[in-house]
């Protein structure tokens, strides 16, 4: 992620199918004028019937297709992540996609391209995970349930797209860029959820002891706090130790509930 709340790279520019612009001007009369064959028809309109209008949805129909396969495409490659498949080549997708080899770039850049756009995809999905349902003034242990719970249903909808954005992100300074974002955004997160047991200083305002959280004496448990709920912690725990999501969720609780509570024994 995940996550600021995740910023969206906007979408790549439209690519016109080849010969469509002077298609749409010499039907709209600044071309070569258009001849009916049987010397019929009103001006403006084709030996088809269709004048300006049937143009206009010609370009709409193009238009409509062009969007649909960016998205077959975008999904294909999506359920190829899904399968674990994290650099499948450009058949693959194509196939998946259900459209020839050779069209797949009609609809993107590169394959850089793509793959952002699909991440983008999936955090957009994720979305409304992102939010921790739960007052700040509520018990340490019912917050650190909330927040585990969080955790898990937001990287386990994210699953290997999380994984290849930070495979990606070293040779892509877009995808480096939202992935900084996104850890910044989950780790104020935690600052704002526990800044109490961070900065115990009832006098400050939840704004101000979430920013001291992170300047002041709180710093080293909101690092190790945003480390054990970070994906990697997720990914590893999920991919190397071959721990269940109910055993995740105990040892992300436990770990927490302990770290925390050494927190407020901490001298202020």
């Amino acid at each position: 992620m995940v996550g600021p709340h995740p910023t969206l790279a906007a979408s790549p520019p439209s690519i016109d199918p080849p010969g469509a612009n002077s298609a749409a001007v010499e039907a709209a009369g600044v071309g070569p004028q258009r001849v009916d064959p049987h010397g019929v028809g009103p001006p403006g309109v084709d030996s088809t019937g269709a004048g300006a209008a049937g143009v206009d949805s010609a370009g709409d129909g193009r238009r409509l297709r062009r969007d649909r396969n960016r998205m077959a495409v975008v999904d294909a490659l999506l359920d190829l992540y899904g399968e674990s498949n994290l650099r499948p080549s450009t058949a693959e997708i194509a196939d998946r996609a259900g459209l020839s080899h050779r069209s797949l770039f009609r609809y993107f850049d590169d394959f850089d391209d793509l793959c952002r756009e699909a991440i983008c995809r999936a955090e957009q999905r994720a979305r409304p995970l992102i939010p921790i349902d739960i007052d700040r003034a509520a018990p340490l242990q019912d917050r650190i349930e909330a927040l585990v719970s969080q955790r898990l249903r937001l990287f386990e909808a994210l699953g290997q797209v999380a994984q290849v954005s930070r495979l990606n992100a070293p040779f892509a300074h877009v995808l480096a860029a939202e992935l900084t974002k996104n850890r910044a955004f989950l780790r104020a997160q935690l600052a704002d959820l526990f800044a109490p047991e961070l900065n115990p200083a009832p006098e400050a305002s939840p704004a101000e002891k979430a920013d001291s959280a992170e300047r002041g004496a709180g710093a080293a448990t909101l690092a190790a706090a945003d480390v054990l709920c970070s994906f990697e912690s997720y990914h590893l725990l999920s991919s190397d130790q071959h721990l269940s999501s109910d055993d995740i969720r105990i040892v992300l609780t436990s770990a927490l509930t302990a770290l925390l509570h050494l927190a407020r024994l901490r001298p202020s």
